[in-house]
């Protein structure tokens, strides 16, 4: 196809050496107005009004900022958008369930596109940014999938530093001084510290050994050490027993989680069709009819938290899975 119409607004975005990043919260937006994002300055100079967003997790941010009105294109979907958002997302077109090719996105002439995850913004995804760059689309990438964490293996990366909750937030302020809503984003970093707060008041989950699940039930991939499960973990106090694995999401037997016998049972409650096991439903049966798993004392006694792919993914849901699991673990009980 064509090329697609280059946007009016012009937008640089070059090379740097620095880190993943953004200027002080509360800065002024203005014309000229840029963030350091992955090793790479994201430059503004005229208003965004032609974004997308190839993953739920960029969406959901967007949304959450008030920019439904911006946004021309969404994709990448594991779980119903957040109730909250629903109306306003239902403003925007969705491109694709997964995945879109370029050719789809570019129809949408977009001046702006933020992913999650850099599989879907690099190479192997529906293009790299150097890509986009060349036909003056600026590009954004979540400060959760970049800088201490590596992406150039087969499988959801490995990190070497811990995900915090503060690069979360570094996202939605980030993603607000671009669109020069600065304001809007630090109501939204508010609203979610002030329910981690909460959450975790008064919790002492020192006992509590945990397992998150998110998909697949022959070769199943759960949480390692360090990715938005670990955030989630640590929050509590609790313990990942796959915490020695800097591996986002390794696959791993059955046998070797039976023999490490978690406590209570993190699953993704999925309405994507890709893997087996995707709901929360098709994920108990499997494992209340397997005679490997059924053995678990977790299964046994039915210790189960259902959670959504974006709770489990590094988001602003994660927030949601905070609150979820601490629910859960004042309901069990002490667990050591």
């Amino acid at each position: 196809m064509p090329p697609a119409r280059l946007p009016l607004l012009v937008i640089a975005t070059t090379l740097t050496l620095s880190a993943c990043g953004g200027p002080p919260a509360g800065a002024p937006a203005e014309p000229g107005t840029a963030v350091e994002n992955c090793g790479r300055t994201v430059r503004v100079t005229e208003p965004l009004r032609r974004a997308v967003a190839l993953n739920q997790g960029s969406a959901e941010v967007m949304l959450a900022l008030g920019l439904a009105d911006r946004m021309v294109g969404t994709a990448t979907w594991t779980d119903p958008v957040l109730p909250e958002l629903a109306e306003a997302n239902a403003k925007v077109p969705r491109l694709a369930e997964n995945r879109p090719s370029l050719e789809r996105v570019l129809e949408a002439e977009p001046d702006f596109v933020a992913a999650s995850f850099e599989s879907v913004l690099g190479t192997g995804g529906v293009a790299t940014r150097d890509r986009f760059e060349e036909l003056g689309v600026a590009t954004y990438l979540s400060p959760t999938d970049c800088g201490a964490k590596d992406n150039s293996g087969d499988g959801d990366g490995v990190r070497t530093t811990a995900l915090s909750v503060d690069d979360v937030y570094r996202e939605i302020r980030d993603l607000a001084r671009l669109f020069a809503v600065e304001a809007r984003g630090e109501e939204v970093v508010a609203g979610l510290q002030r329910r981690l707060a909460a959450a975790t008041e008064g919790l002492d989950a020192s006992g509590a050994t945990v397992l998150y699940w998110f998909a697949n039930s022959e070769s199943p991939y759960l949480a390692g050490c360090c990715g938005a499960p670990g955030v989630i973990t640590r929050a509590l106090g609790a313990r990942n027993v796959f915490d020695d694995t800097g591996e986002e999401w390794p696959q791993v037997n059955w046998e070797t989680v039976v023999e490490r016998d978690p406590a209570v049972l993190v699953i993704g409650d999925l309405t994507r069709r890709s893997q087996t096991a995707e709901s929360a439903a098709a994920k108990i049966g499997f494992l209340e009819s397997n005679p490997v798993t059924s053995r678990m004392r977790a299964v046994r006694e039915k210790r189960y938290v259902p959670l959504s792919g974006q709770a489990l993914n590094p988001t602003m849901r994660t927030v949601e899975g905070v609150e979820r699991v601490a629910e859960a673990l004042r309901r069990f009980g002490p667990l050591g």
